[in-house]
């Protein structure tokens, strides 16, 4: 990266113009959003003891949908991600996480933002208590069977909540993680 300068700064988002050069040696400047404050994002890929994944579906401003989608958050208070990765399935869902498993990590919108999400795999999580959610946060907890998993989970696609694009690939690698084979 050769130069980066914020264009524009709001409350919870910076956008920036990347100026850099390819392996060319030609120079390019392209825009990118980054949230403020924020070191990373997690998802956490919650099972129970009695075969079940949980899942959350939220109203998401920016689609102006509803968004099935896996029990996630960020780390805005400088914890270790795994510890935000507890505290927001615990937040969003009441389900308390026991062990957590590294899954993998990557960019989200690599062609727009500079966010990177960690995943982990939490098994046996068990129901604790009541979620807890922030004022802005419309979030109903979902409960699907793993045997099963796909037509349940495209039953919630109408017109007013989508399917998180990420799910089948991180359940699959989440499943193969608890099956030994991944």
């Amino acid at each position: 990266m050769l130069e980066k300068k914020v264009l524009w700064e709001g409350r919870f988002l910076r956008c920036l113009q990347l100026r850099y050069e390819d392996r060319f040696g030609r120079c390019y400047d392209w825009e990118a959003f980054q949230r403020r404050g924020v070191r990373g994002i997690v998802a956490i890929v919650p099972f129970t003891r009695d075969g079940n994944l949980i899942l959350v579906r939220q109203f998401r401003p920016p689609v102006e949908k509803y968004v099935v989608e896996f029990p996630a958050g960020l780390n805005d208070r400088e914890e270790p991600l795994e510890e935000v990765a507890r505290r927001e399935l615990l937040e969003e869902t009441g389900y308390l996480a026991k062990e957590l498993v590294f899954l993998m990590e990557g960019p989200l919108t690599s062609g727009s933002s500079t966010e990177t999400l960690t995943v982990f795999l939490a098994r046996d999580v068990e129901y604790h208590r009541e979620q807890r959610l922030d004022d802005v946060e419309d979030i109903e907890v979902i409960k699907i069977p793993v045997e099963g998993f796909y037509e349940m989970l495209f039953g919630y696609a109408d017109g007013k909540t989508w399917i998180d694009l990420k799910i089948p690939g991180f359940f699959e690698i989440a499943r193969r993680r608890i099956e030994g084979s991944g």
